[in-house]
């Protein structure tokens, strides 16, 4: 009698509640699910620093500070800013050098304007790029010793000779021909 408004569907399995990335641990400054987001309608004038990973959608001026963390900026991010950072994504607008201790990518939509010194560079088909790269920020070059170079000459040809002619000596003039 009570069975006709009982359903033959299983009872739903009751969902973990959902954690937001912002919730997480702070005693994990480095894991790769966490990120600081900057929406498209904020704008932040001055630096930023921390221990966590940025997402740049709105605008900053000023200076940011990531060391050990990775920097995006999105398509709808407008920087004008140096950064410094591991990693650092542009697929926006930046004015600022970039400094990166593993690599810079700049995608299709990316527009830089500043330095780049990083180990590794992608500079995506379509991308705006003007300033300089420095692949190498290690140890500056040092200078190698160099030793003499000896040079071999290989005689495979006569050298031109000077002929003189009675009619080019009359007007003092000479001519040279390969013999």
């Amino acid at each position: 009698m009570f069975d006709k408004h009982r359903s033959n569907k299983p009872d739903p399995v009751p969902s973990k509640p959902r954690q937001d990335s912002f919730s997480a641990s702070a005693s994990a400054p480095g894991s790769s699910g966490r990120a600081a987001v900057i929406g498209p309608g904020i704008r932040i004038n001055g630096d930023i620093s921390g221990d966590e990973n940025l997402i740049i959608e709105g605008r900053v001026d000023g200076k940011i500070l990531l060391n050990a963390h990775q920097v995006d900026i999105g398509q709808n991010g407008r920087v004008n800013a140096d950064i410094t950072a591991q990693v650092i994504t542009i697929a926006g607008k930046v004015r600022g050098d970039l400094t990166s201790t593993e690599k810079v990518v700049i995608s299709r939509s990316g527009n830089v304007h500043g330095n780049i010194v990083a180990p590794r560079m992608t500079l995506e088909d379509g991308a705006i790029f003007k300033g300089s790269i420095d692949m190498d920020p290690g140890e500056p070059a040092k200078p190698r010793e160099t030793k003499p170079v000896r040079k071999t000459v290989e005689k495979t040809a006569e050298k031109p000779k000077v002929i003189a002619t009675d009619k080019l000596k009359e007007n003092k003039g000479y001519s040279l021909s390969g013999g």
